[in-house]
């Protein structure tokens, strides 16, 4: 592809793509009613991996993955705004803002899921570990974040039409295949490699980590009969 540079690399493309499916999936299961509970704490368990993995990759992932490269500062937009919303090679400031905003959001429903209880059919597995008052935290802000994360992706959908079809910048096409054409990308702006293998050692410790935290290190129940 020589016409074509590489921007995004595959772990970040993969991670786009299963982090969307995994936010419908938890919508939906919620949906769908409680005989799809079971699935819906799953979807959740794989929500705050996948979030975990990004915060490792925006630590040390490729150039455009990285938080350092996109962090959303008032200069970057007020400047990102006033050039006219140009092309960036990786995130503009606006998707930074979106980036930032869906990980916080989903890790507090994450999170706060492991505290929830349903009174019905299931429990999280921190349910009452650290008392009641910060159950009712944590279930308040479970039962009202995901209406902040429909926002966010009801304006992340509304801004990828705009530029998509609006500016006539493809933004949805290099999310699929990495590449972005030379003319859309200043030079020395691409990266090389996709670093798999550093990726597969990040995903498998997002994923260790939080098998550990719902399964191994979570606390014991006791029954009363």
């Amino acid at each position: 592809m020589k016409d074509k540079l590489l921007i995004w690399d595959l772990p970040l493309r993969l991670f786009h793509w299963a982090f969307s499916v995994t936010i419908i999936g938890c919508w939906a299961t919620n949906e769908l009613g409680s005989e799809y509970i079971d699935l819906h704490m799953t979807l959740g368990y794989v929500a705050m991996g996948l979030v975990l993995f990004r915060v490792l990759w925006g630590l040390v992932g490729t150039k455009h993955s990285r938080f350092a490269s996109f962090i959303p500062t008032p200069a970057k937009i007020a400047n990102y705004l006033k050039r006219g919303q140009v092309e960036s090679a990786g995130h503009n400031p606006l998707g930074s803002l979106m980036v930032f905003a869906m990980l916080i959001l989903v890790l507090l429903q994450a999170g706060s899921g492991l505290f929830v209880d349903d009174e019905i059919f299931t429990t999280g597995p921190y349910f009452n570990a650290l008392g009641g008052d910060i159950d009712k935290l944590m279930a308040t802000i479970h039962h009202n974040a995901f209406d902040f994360i429909m926002i966010a992706i009801a304006l992340h959908i509304a801004a990828v039409v705009f530029y998509q079809w609006g500016k006539r910048q493809d933004i949805i096409k290099p999310m699929i295949t990495g590449y972005k054409t030379r003319d859309a990308v200043e030079q020395g702006q691409e990266i090389t490699s996709s670093r798999m293998i550093l990726a597969i050692i990040l995903a498998l410790l997002a994923a260790g980590f939080v098998y550990w935290l719902v399964v191994i290190n979570a606390p014991v129940v006791e029954e009363y009969y």
